[in-house]
């Protein structure tokens, strides 16, 4: 009737009681092992009425499965995980953003740890004449033809991560190290913060769909404030947030734990309340709209560039956009393509796993889109997902983008572990918590040179392996030199694998089959 555990149980509670009083009065000092018999008692008494199956079958016992699950990814990371098979990130690319920016050499010894032969493995061929790439193409000018004040920009920038997300001692040193590198700092849609005004790195201000930061009472867009924001020297550049990589199709989540009196006074919002964003935007829900609201903002901040950031979804969807450009004569001056792939401190979890294109698939049909309407030599794309090496930097930069952002590896320029902790409010060490015992073990100074340093040596890399392919400039890239190995046969080439688009080929009625049907129910006038 009790089962086998549960008897045992009983009758090592009786004997406790039994023994302990029976030694209590032979010997006093066994009292304290009493004490300790009596408190394992009442935890397994506590059990036997527990809503842990494994806990009323096996009293105390059980605990240790919970122990051993509790601190299972830590083993993993430490003791188990190879160098190459660890996720998000493995450890090999970890080691090597941190050995970069400690200043230290990235030279790996004895070949190569990655499975070369495997299904989805990428690479490049070199060239017997390589060449050295001029520092200067390092930069790129963003801003259209409709744009008045473009931006000279880093090929690589920080990606979007609110404050909020992370702690006022990241942010902080992020754009420290901005401003000591040259670079700038995506804001993330959790406005701008005294953190990111505290060293005058640039700034690219991210609006999302809750308008954090230039918002009325009513969560609507606030004009006048967004003009007043928009138009200080710092702020270079504006982004719309149409969706986000990690959860795409949801709006942003901050967990009430984090909504400290600060970051609610940055946000506009309430102390302590979950902060969700909606999932649209309450100022435009069709193509022609959201073009007309990138113009709105582009007036309002006196000209400076204005893009928008998103995932792809459902293609119909984009074209949608680039039809809407066509109609209406207005453009963005840049489109930001987030990868499934991305990051986020919080998101549900099928949205991270399972919604969404990745990166290598969303940059060719961006860029073959963009061309076929005659548009892409005046709008930069440019690469948001997962960016960890020059490597990487030189596959989305063939694929279709111009330049890269990146969030994660900053992250671990910082000191992120990849504890995982991020939606918890406990990351143990200080970058993506509100808990100032944690935060301040966060050296902004030490930390703002490991970013600058970073960021220096990828840029690097990237220019390094551009001048092995025999190239004089990354604007020289292309999808015939991104090789991709598939399960069976031969690697082939992404120009192989994706239609080539000329210039206003769309426009000439000159679709791929490909592309045919999307196009056909692409309409400017809804998503």
């Amino acid at each position: 009737m009790f089962g086998y555990p549960r008897v045992i149980f009983a009758g090592y509670v009786i004997l406790t009681l039994l023994v302990g009083g029976v030694l209590a009065l032979w010997a006093p000092v066994w009292l304290w092992v009493w004490w300790v018999m009596l408190v394992l008692a009442v935890v397994g008494a506590w059990d036997l009425c527990s809503h842990h199956n494994i806990l009323r079958n096996y009293p105390i016992l059980g605990h240790m499965r919970y122990m051993l699950e509790f601190v299972r990814p830590e083993l993993r990371q430490y003791f188990f995980e190879s160098e190459t098979s660890g996720r998000p990130f493995n450890r090999e690319q970890r080691d090597l953003v941190n050995s970069r920016a400690d200043g230290g050499l990235d030279a790996s010894p004895f070949g190569t740890r990655r499975d070369v032969d495997g299904a989805g493995f990428d690479f490049v061929q070199h060239s017997m004449a390589p060449k050295t790439v001029d520092p200067r193409y390092a930069r790129l000018s963003i801003g259209g033809p409709q744009c008045r004040v473009p931006y000279d920009s880093s090929r690589l920038n920080i990606s979007a991560m609110s404050f909020g997300a992370l702690s006022g001692n990241a942010v902080a040193a992020m754009n420290k190290g901005a401003k000591l590198g040259a670079f700038a700092q995506d804001t993330g849609e959790g406005a701008i913060s005294p953190y990111h005004r505290a060293h005058g790195g640039d700034i690219i201000w991210e609006i999302a769909s809750a308008y954090f930061g230039c918002r009325l009472p009513d969560g609507s867009f606030d004009p006048d404030e967004f003009r007043t924001k928009a138009c200080t020297e710092q702020v270079k550049m504006i982004e719309i947030k149409l969706s986000q990589g990690a959860k795409p199709g949801h709006g942003g989540l901050l967990p009430g734990s984090k909504v400290n009196r600060e970051i609610a006074s940055t946000r506009e919002i309430p102390v302590g309340e979950d902060c969700l964003s909606p999932p649209m935007h309450p100022e435009f829900d069709t193509p022609v709209g959201l073009l007309r609201f990138v113009d709105r903002l582009r007036q309002l901040s006196g000209g400076k560039p204005v893009g928008f950031k998103l995932c792809l979804g459902q293609r119909a969807e984009f074209m949608g956009v680039c039809k809407a450009m066509v109609d209406t004569g207005i453009q963005p001056d840049f489109i930001t393509v987030d990868g499934a792939e991305g990051g986020t401190g919080a998101a549900p979890a099928e949205f991270s796993d399972f919604v969404g294109t990745y990166i290598n698939d969303a940059l060719p049909f961006v860029h073959n889109c963009l061309n076929g309407v005659g548009k892409r030599n005046e709008i930069v794309v440019i690469a948001s997902g997962k960016v960890a090496l020059g490597f990487d930097m030189v596959e989305k930069v063939a694929l279709g983008a111009d330049m890269c952002n990146a969030a994660r590896t900053f992250m671990f320029s910082v000191g992120c572990i990849q504890a995982q902790r991020c939606h918890t409010n406990t990351c143990p060490t200080g970058v993506a918590t509100q808990d100032p015992a944690r935060t301040r073990s966060l050296d902004v100074d030490e930390k703002a040179l490991r970013v600058r340093n970073y960021h220096a040596a990828t840029l690097s890399s990237f220019l390094d392996i551009v001048g092995a392919l025999g190239l004089d400039s990354p604007d020289q890239l292309g999808p015939e030199h991104i090789y991709h190995r598939p399960a069976y046969g031969p690697a082939r080439t992404y120009a192989q694998l994706h239609p080539r688009v000329e210039s206003g080929a769309f426009l000439r009625d000159e679709v791929p089959k490909e592309y045919r049907s999307d196009w056909h129910r692409a309409s400017a006038h809804r998503f």
